[in-house]
């Protein structure tokens, strides 16, 4: 299939900075925009007095209005549109594991009327093969802040690849600085040792930084051109990559690829991500 970014739609405020965003991100990389808006079948009893041949023709025409909205703002973007139909979830995680990218309005309608985008981003994101981001209607990318920058947080004690090169890769056509974050705690046992000898603490955040350091480095070399810093940080990662996307443009966390006995696995710090960053979330997954 021919690379293309893919973004779901319903007739909410973050559905449309959704769009917008992903007609963006299209544009960078130089691929097809496609829009898709997921019919729920069946139908339930709950649906108001709208027949289902009504709601096909009003997100027919919301699908159809949108991609001429874009097209407008991005003169030789070519944009596909789609009806799909069964359940949101699986239809979009499907379409998801098609794209380079695929992005998602972070909140929704609520109700039976447009999928309920709250739980529909969270099963998408946890079961996508490819990266998902999920934007605001109210966040710096979509026009209504002022958030630069790209900020990834980072594990150094396990090999994520996948997430620095997609982070690398955005910062480079964005041509945003990139600041890489890695957030460690000492050992339970060094506690009151660091607390006597201040020295023990220091030396346990130098290697933290010397760590962080050498995972970045090969990327530095295959990406001369980003503007990159790098902080080792002591305490929560949720919270220190919470904290530092309250500037920024795009936070990049990481979904270990693996399954649970309850179902696809999403982290904590990817969960607090998603909940609480008020930039748009890329979640990227990774062996």
């Amino acid at each position: 299939m021919t690379p293309h970014v893919t973004v779901a739609m319903d007739e909410s405020p973050e559905s449309l900075a959704a769009a917008l965003w992903a007609a963006e991100e299209a544009s960078l990389l130089d691929v097809p925009l496609h829009l898709i808006h997921v019919e729920e079948w069946p139908v339930t009893a709950e649906v108001p007095v709208l027949s289902a041949e009504s709601l096909v023709e009003r997100y027919e025409t919301l699908l159809r209005a949108t991609a001429d909205r874009v097209r407008a703002d991005r003169p030789g973007l070519a944009v596909t549109t789609e009806m799909a139909r069964g359940r949101a979830p699986a239809e979009l995680t499907a379409a998801a594991n098609e794209a380079e990218v695929t992005v998602l309005g972070s909140r929704g309608l609520g109700g039976v009327v447009g999928f309920l985008i709250g739980s529909v981003s969270l099963a998408v994101v946890g079961r996508a093969r490819r990266p998902v981001v999920l934007v605001r209607s109210g966040s710096p990318s979509s026009g209504a802040g002022s958030g630069s920058g790209i900020v990834l947080g980072v594990d150094i004690e396990q090999p994520c690849d996948p997430l620095l090169a997609f982070a690398f890769g955005e910062a480079a056509r964005r041509d945003e600085e990139l600041r890489i974050v890695h957030s460690w705690s000492p050992p339970p046992a060094a506690g009151y040792t660091a607390i006597l000898n201040p020295s023990v603490g220091s030396g346990l955040g130098q290697k933290a930084a010397e760590g962080l350091a050498g995972m970045v480095r090969p990327w530095r070399d295959k990406f001369p051109a980003v503007r990159v810093t790098e902080q080792a940080v002591v305490g929560p990662a949720a919270a220190a990559l919470v904290d530092a996307s309250r500037s920024a443009g795009l936070l990049v966390v990481g979904r270990r690829s693996r399954r649970s006995p309850v179902g696809p696995h999403l982290g904590h710090v990817a969960h607090a991500a998603i909940h609480h960053s008020p930039a748009p979330v890329a979640v990227v997954p990774f062996e």
